[in-house]
């Protein structure tokens, strides 16, 4: 059966050929384009980038999961009660070290709100240094809450993984995006950032952190862009950059490439700073990077 004349499907058009693998370069290319297109639409200079762990939850949370285990225990049945009361300890115990990592959600608030005022105070007429995350639950969230919190927009690069991570609900909407390639949204976070604050985190933490360092070091990225390691009890027990200058595995001055931080205010203090002496007084000498060490 022959198709009547006018009824052929445009290229652009057809779903079945856009989502095969014939067609790969495209969607690659609209991964590229389009938030291309968004950020310029909206005037979108520059960003500061949260990364960190998508597990960590807020201390109000926590201590609400807290307060209602406490208050709420079932009576067990008679021959019971042991294992009721033992699997309650165990729950108690999560929900205390939660609360211990939540401190981390919280300081990610506190900064990412700071830094947002501060840019909105800039009064420069455009949008510098926005808030931007991998837009999940978690650090992702407390940053995109912390420029909510404050007014201001922040940008979120969602991924569809497996478990369905879905937008948390502090990201602008019309900044919300989705994407199928790893390397597209890894591509993002970084092209516009002119800061990245790592605060702890896991597989994927470690994975940003050591591809932006690796590019920094090997000058493939030729900008000057500050590292904030925040955390310092947490990131010198999970790694120990000492003792990669000591194996010879870095130089001495890589760790200059890296700038540790345990407080929201002295991270503030750092970031406001040296991104001002960059890219708002028209310096192109390379800031002093305070090696707060753990």
């Amino acid at each position: 059966m022959t198709n009547t004349p006018g009824t052929a499907i445009k290229a652009y058009k057809n779903q079945k050929f856009l989502g095969s693998p014939d067609a790969r370069i495209l969607r690659i290319m609209l991964e590229y384009l389009e938030p291309l297109s968004r950020f310029h639409g909206h005037g979108i200079e520059d960003t500061i980038v949260f990364f960190g762990s998508s597990r960590f939850r807020s201390s109000e949370a926590v201590k609400q999961d807290i307060d209602r285990l406490q208050g709420h225990a079932e009576p067990a049945a008679q021959g019971h009660a042991e294992p009721a009361a033992q699997d309650r300890r165990t729950k108690l115990s999560v929900l205390n070290h939660e609360l211990t990592m939540s401190r981390y959600y919280d300081e990610a608030v506190i900064l990412s709100r700071k830094l947002t005022e501060w840019s909105k105070g800039l009064g420069r007429g455009q949008k510098r240094f926005i808030i931007c995350t991998g837009g999940g639950p978690g650090i992702m969230e407390a940053a995109n809450r912390g420029a909510s919190e404050a007014a201001g927009q922040s940008i979120g690069l969602n991924i569809t993984l497996p478990q369905e991570q879905s937008p948390n609900p502090f990201v602008t909407s019309d900044l919300s995006f989705e994407f199928h390639y790893f390397f597209m949204r890894k591509f993002w976070l970084v092209y516009l950032a002119k800061a990245l604050v790592i605060f702890p985190g896991g597989f994927g933490t470690l994975d940003e952190l050591f591809e932006v360092l690796t590019l920094m070091q090997t000058k493939r990225s030729r900008k000057i862009m500050p590292v904030v390691v925040y955390g310092t009890d947490y990131w010198s027990e999970v790694i120990n950059f000492d003792a990669l200058v000591d194996k010879g595995a870095i130089a001495p001055e890589d760790l200059k490439l890296i700038h540790f931080s345990n407080d929201p205010e002295e991270a503030f203090s750092y970031l406001a700073r040296t991104l001002t002496q960059l890219h708002l007084r028209g310096s192109k000498n390379s800031p002093a990077n305070g090696n707060h060490r753990p």
